[in-house]
């Protein structure tokens, strides 16, 4: 079901260019979300098969543009069928809570749930908006194998994407009724620039003997999946989160 009118946050680089690639690829449209580098944004944009994609600016946990955003998305691709929640941070610094300040420990809060948490759901509302007057659609969020297993240093991460699930399968029953359907992916380590200091560092070679397979995802294996979830096929999937971390970590 090519032509599609996608929308992918952070899509400028890592997981978000290697989705906009993928729906590219599919003969569908894509909005191409940055927050502050218009250039590299541009250039993910030019560089897409097809045409007809654009660059959309946005800080995400700015709730006043997250809406004008989504709507100047929908306005230059002619309306939204699929949202990709990929625009995310896993915190400028780590904050274990016993080894920072009690400022530390909210600033880190706030700016984390700020962004991967509300911002993605105000994001998503936006979108619905779009998707009702189109006739249903699809939510695609990228949340993490830390939302399960937990994230001791940075524990606002872990929480954001644990709630990011929960509210994914909220949102699948509310939704479900209009044509929408809503999943989730979560990768463990992906190769991608955020992540090269971990595996490029002392600890690269640990990370990587933690999957069997002993290495980290491609980029481009995130994006199968979501691709995958956003299809018409996959309506089935609705409400599901599929764990893509290499056997790194199994839950029941």
């Amino acid at each position: 079901m090519a032509n599609r009118k996608i929308l992918v946050t952070g899509a400028s680089r890592g997981i978000g260019q290697a989705v906009a690639e993928a729906f590219a690829r599919a003969g569908d449209r894509v909005a191409v979300h940055h927050r502050d580098n218009p250039a590299l944004a541009a250039q993910v944009a030019a560089r897409l098969p097809g045409d007809g994609h654009v660059v959309v600016q946005a800080d995400i946990a700015d709730a006043g543009a997250v809406r004008a955003m989504v709507d100047d998305a929908a306005a230059r691709l002619g309306g939204l069928d699929v949202l990709v929640n990929n625009a995310a941070s896993y915190g400028r610094v780590a904050h274990p809570v016993s080894e920072v300040s009690y400022e530390q420990w909210q600033q880190a809060w706030r700016e984390t749930i700020d962004l991967n948490l509300i911002g993605a759901a105000n994001v998503t509302w936006c979108a619905v908006r779009h998707m009702i007057a189109g006739g249903g659609g699809r939510i695609v969020n990228v949340s993490s194998r830390g939302a399960f297993r937990g994230e001791p240093g940075q524990p606002a991460y872990g929480a954001s994407k644990a709630g990011l699930n929960a509210l994914g399968q909220s949102l699948a029953v509310a939704l479900a009724p209009l044509g929408i359907t809503v999943a989730g992916v979560a990768p463990g380590y992906v190769q991608t620039d955020m992540a090269a200091p971990h595996l490029n560092g002392e600890a690269g070679a640990a990370i990587r003997a933690q999957s069997p397979f002993g290495r980290v995802a491609r980029p481009a294996e995130i994006a199968a999946a979501v691709v995958f979830l956003a299809s018409p096929e996959a309506e089935w999937a609705s409400g599901a989160i599929l764990d893509l971390n290499g056997a790194s970590y199994l839950r029941t």
